[in-house]
């Protein structure tokens, strides 16, 4: 089935008047749909049309930034950042101030106005209560591809505080809603829907994800290079795993004909000379190469190779 989505610009701007949109995951992953909505435009009105017509949980998604100004923790010792499935849930949470009960539509978009102004302290929150905080991990989507990293990518594309709130979309009777009622809700509503997929790629194409981190001249027995590190600036490993390097020959800049390598990372091969694979085989023979020529880059990637 061919469906038509939204582009991400519509979305965008709508997100940013205020409009709640649809996002779609992955059909490997939930496969399910969420309303999302920018947490700085947030109304009674709104969370009311996400109890009647979405039906699920509504739960607020924030930075861990945000969440630790409040005191807000992860509930799971145990949670594990990289389970698409797991989402990283606080204590609930009510507004210490101005509510009733806090089940009210006006009481919940009171405290989801109170989690994410910046003057807020801990004490303007109590717990447990009716609204759900969610922590988004650091990197959003380009690290976990779930709807609470996405209510926050969405945030942030449209230029407002980095939050959202978001609510699953259930049938009538109860069963999630999947793509093509999600297609039907979103016409019978009026509602802009998009794919994960889209804020990845919208994210892929217009940030920089590396960052340039040191570099030195490094004399081989192959010639001399100048060996640049860089950084990933989304990934959550330590520091080493996330560092790539680059041994670079000549001066690169401009030029359309430049040899390139790319290489994974094989301690057996590259070190210890396995006979197991011919990673360090082919590393020399890329160094020889670019060495001849006098111009040309080797990129060292830090991902595991065969050996």
């Amino acid at each position: 089935m061919a469906v038509k989505f939204s582009t991400i610009d519509d979305a965008v701007k709508d997100f940013r008047k205020g409009k709640m949109i649809i996002i779609v995951d992955d059909a490997s992953r939930e496969n399910e749909g969420d309303l999302v909505c920018a947490s700085s435009k947030i109304s009674p009105a709104k969370i009311n049309f996400m109890a009647t017509h979405g039906r699920g949980l509504i739960c607020v998604a924030m930075t861990e930034k945000a969440l630790s100004r409040l005191n807000l923790n992860i509930l799971s010792r145990s949670f594990n950042a990289s389970n698409p499935r797991e989402a990283a849930f606080t204590l609930s949470c009510d507004a210490a101030k101005g509510i009733s009960t806090g089940i009210s539509a006006a009481d919940r978009a009171k405290t989801v106005r109170a989690l994410v102004s910046p003057s807020s302290k801990p004490a303007d929150i109590v717990s447990p209560g009716h609204i759900f905080p969610i922590q988004a991990q650091k990197g959003g989507t380009l690290v976990r591809a779930g709807h609470t990293e996405a209510a926050v990518d969405m945030a942030k594309l449209a230029g407002l505080t980095p939050s959202g709130v978001i609510c699953e979309i259930m049938n009538d009777d109860g069963t999630m809603a999947r793509l093509p009622d999600l297609l039907k809700f979103s016409a019978r509503h009026g509602l802009r829907i998009i794919s994960l997929a889209q804020i990845i790629e919208r994210r892929r194409q217009t940030e920089k994800l590396v960052e340039r981190v040191s570099a030195a001249a490094l004399p081989t027995r192959f010639g001399d290079f100048t060996v640049v590190s860089y950084r990933s600036k989304i990934l959550q490993e330590d520091f080493e795993s996330r560092t790539h390097v680059a041994l670079v020959k000549g001066d690169v800049s401009g030029k359309k004909k430049v040899l390139v390598r790319v290489h994974s990372q094989c301690l057996t091969g590259d070190v210890f000379h396995s006979r197991r694979c011919d990673c360090g085989s082919q590393l020399d023979v890329a160094m020889k190469k670019i060495e001849k020529e006098k111009l040309g880059v080797l990129l060292y990637m830090r991902q595991e190779g065969r050996g």
